[in-house]
């Protein structure tokens, strides 16, 4: 049986993995178990008919284990787990929402125009709340051991580093010194250089949202 796996190429290069951060998260997932999948890479803007023709919607990532193509990426992850228990990726249900806010206070910050609205201090005070818990957890989420928890926010920490890093300049205050730091253990990981889009694709793909 081997596990497939649909993920977004980038923008303007069909053969180079894309910028999608709900793809890395699944391949992130698949690579910290040490699963053998076949990543089939998916032009968004010109989608080849088999993929639609298995996937109707048109969405990625989308995962198959043998017999039916699977969307969304909270259901992904949760049957990898249950099909590949070892490593356990499993958070504690008490961590299971620690920075989930942080993408939709990042999007709303790079696509502000007001220097003067309260977007800024928004995605600050979602740092601030992650270097608390980091402070008393770390340096993962769940401690030592990396979890499904960070499987997700390392993809959507990479985008805002590179995004606010290109559009406005910005970065995480050095004040966050343990976000700063979970940042830089999560981005040297194996896991996370084999799955990640280059730079130039994150911020291709942001640009006509900016």
């Amino acid at each position: 049986m081997v596990v497939e796996v649909c993920v977004k190429a980038a923008v303007g290069a069909p053969d180079v993995l894309g910028d999608c951060p709900f793809s890395q998260r699944v391949l992130l997932t698949l690579e910290e178990k040490k699963v053998t999948y076949k990543k089939h890479l998916i032009n968004v803007s010109d989608k080849p008919k088999w993929f639609l023709e298995v996937n109707p919607e048109g969405k990625v990532p989308v995962i198959n284990f043998g017999d039916k193509w699977i969307p969304d990426s909270d259901v992904i992850v949760g049957i990898i787990e249950e099909k590949y228990p070892n490593p356990s990726l499993i958070a504690p249900p008490e961590f299971a929402s620690v920075g989930s806010k942080i993408f939709p206070t990042f999007v709303s910050f790079l696509k502000s125009k007001d220097s003067s609205d309260s977007t800024e201090q928004a995605l600050l005070d979602e740092l601030k709340a992650l270097e608390e818990h980091l402070k008393a957890h770390g340096p993962y989420i769940n401690g030592q051991n990396v979890c499904s928890v960070d499987m997700s926010l390392a993809p959507k920490l990479y985008h805002l580093e590179v995004a606010l890093g290109h559009f406005k300049k910005w970065s995480v205050p050095e004040s966050l010194s343990h976000v700063r730091n979970y940042m830089k253990l999560l981005f040297e990981r194996e896991s996370f250089q084999k799955t990640k889009a280059e730079e130039k694709y994150v911020i291709a793909g942001w640009a006509p949202k900016v």
